[in-house]
């Protein structure tokens, strides 16, 4: 079984991984839920004790800015709906995703998300990564592009939650960039 490809993509999956994790060490509730601006879309109680991520189809232009904790659950739920239908039955829906709405449970969610991918890329050859799979929109795509995306992902969605977590940072305690400017 050859594995040079599957090593270079489980090498660069660790290094997001790593990256994006890092970014997530020490995150409070407080800045989970921080909004920097109004009407951001964020993690919030609906009805019957359900939490829910906004979300509109199609998506609005230009999209609206996004919560810390909008930004991770994205991650997580990506992760999720990647693997069930590339390597799974393929049968789960947006709406039947659990909703953590705690920092720590949202990071505890996309660590298990995250497992799961890479225990399934531990299996595989450098065959495989040819073959065809599903994605929740119903494309066909190699199996390396699944991975593929799931890198990119963690870079971009860990780069944002970085500087939304710096501009957090910055802005305490006066809670006000413009304060800050004068």
């Amino acid at each position: 079984m050859t594995r040079k490809t599957v090593d270079l993509l489980t090498t660069e999956m660790d290094e997001a991984w790593q990256t994006l994790r890092r970014r997530l060490e020490g995150l409070t509730d407080q800045e989970f839920f921080w909004e920097p601006v109004p009407g951001c879309w964020t993690v919030h109680p609906a009805e019957e004790g359900r939490w829910i991520v906004d979300y509109a189809e199609p998506a609005p232009e230009p999209p609206p800015f996004t919560t810390i904790a909008w930004r991770l659950l994205h991650l997580a739920e990506c992760k999720v709906m990647y693997h069930e239908y590339a390597f799974g039955p393929g049968r789960l829906t947006w709406n039947e995703l659990p909703t953590p709405h705690t920092a720590a449970d949202a990071i505890a969610w996309l660590e298990e998300s995250q497992a799961r991918l890479r225990a399934v890329l531990d299996g595989l050859s450098d065959p495989a990564l040819e073959e065809t799979r599903l994605t929740n929109w119903g494309e066909l795509w190699p199996t390396w592009r699944i991975f593929w995306t799931m890198v990119s992902h963690d870079l971009h969605h860990g780069a944002e939650i970085g500087c939304l977590r710096d501009l957090y940072r910055e802005m305490q305690p006066t809670g006000h960039i413009k304060d800050r400017l004068r």
